[in-house]
């Protein structure tokens, strides 16, 4: 695998990489059945990367998702995240980690109804100890970067939902993550409003340099990504990479430059 998933040599993978799975396994108990969800599965995404994750019902896309951010326990295996390992860390210091560095989006939004936009963005920093007066600042500025700063004094009930799924990606990015979760972010949307956050994200993508993972159902969103991992049955069945994203792509390709903001990711 390259490091941007076009071209390139495991060496440069390797100094580009910020997400690194290693051997990642997963286990659910079932009643009497046990479901082996992931099953040693390796992956890396580089700095930079927008990369779609695919593949039926049940093939463990979501599981590969909580387990690569932290959000589930892996049975095995290793997850490094910008140069360091999460398997080992404690809960307090997982949750401090996710929360300086990634941001969610879901399908479902996940906004707080009794809160408005701005209440909802600042969340995240509030949580991550910034002091109330310049979180309210971020936000604001947060909810301007996705186009609603007209939105801010509404409560979710009163938006569509299109911008109720910005102010989920201003939350999402409200703390300048590293990195950007993604399950099903257009899954609860008509395909034109599918189309223009996809727009916003890919924007994002390329201006503020995160780096995205995305669960999708949705070949078309899939296909704005530089690179699309399709899984079956707990393993990466395949992949293919988009040519169109990745002539524009916002791709950290220099491995001085990573190593210097990671500790080298060896």
């Amino acid at each position: 695998m390259s490091e941007n998933g076009v071209s390139g040599n495991a060496g440069a993978e390797r100094a580009t990489a910020i997400i690194e799975a290693s051997g990642v396994r997963k286990s659910y108990d079932s009643g009497d059945v046990k479901v082996n969800a992931l099953k040693g599965l390796d992956l890396d995404i580089a700095k930079g990367e927008m990369v779609a994750v695919m593949g039926p019902s049940g093939c463990g896309k979501t599981t590969l998702l909580n387990c690569l951010s932290g959000l589930d326990e892996v049975d095995g295996g290793e997850v490094v995240i910008e140069g360091e390992s999460i398997v080992g860390m404690s809960d307090r210091k997982r949750t401090r980690f996710r929360a300086e560095r990634m941001g969610f989006i879901f399908q479902s939004y996940n906004l707080m109804p009794v809160l408005s936009a701005t209440e909802n963005v600042e969340l995240p920093l509030l949580v991550a100890g910034v002091k109330p007066k310049k979180a309210h600042k971020l936000a604001l500025a947060a909810l301007e970067m996705v186009g609603i700063e007209d939105q801010a004094r509404k409560r979710p009930a009163q938006m569509s939902g299109g911008q109720q799924q910005r102010v989920t990606v201003a939350r999402s990015l409200v703390n300048e993550p590293a990195i950007v979760w993604a399950d099903e972010p257009t899954g609860a949307l008509d395909s034109e409003t599918s189309k223009d956050i996809m727009d916003l994200l890919v924007r994002l993508n390329r201006t503020e340099r995160q780096t995205f993972v995305l669960v999708t159902h949705d070949p078309a969103v899939a296909g704005r990504g530089h690179r699309t991992i399709r899984m079956r049955d707990g393993e990466v069945e395949s992949e293919e990479k988009n040519a169109e994203a990745n002539a524009g792509a916002n791709i950290e390709t220099n491995a001085e430059a990573y190593g210097s903001s990671s500790g080298g990711g060896n």
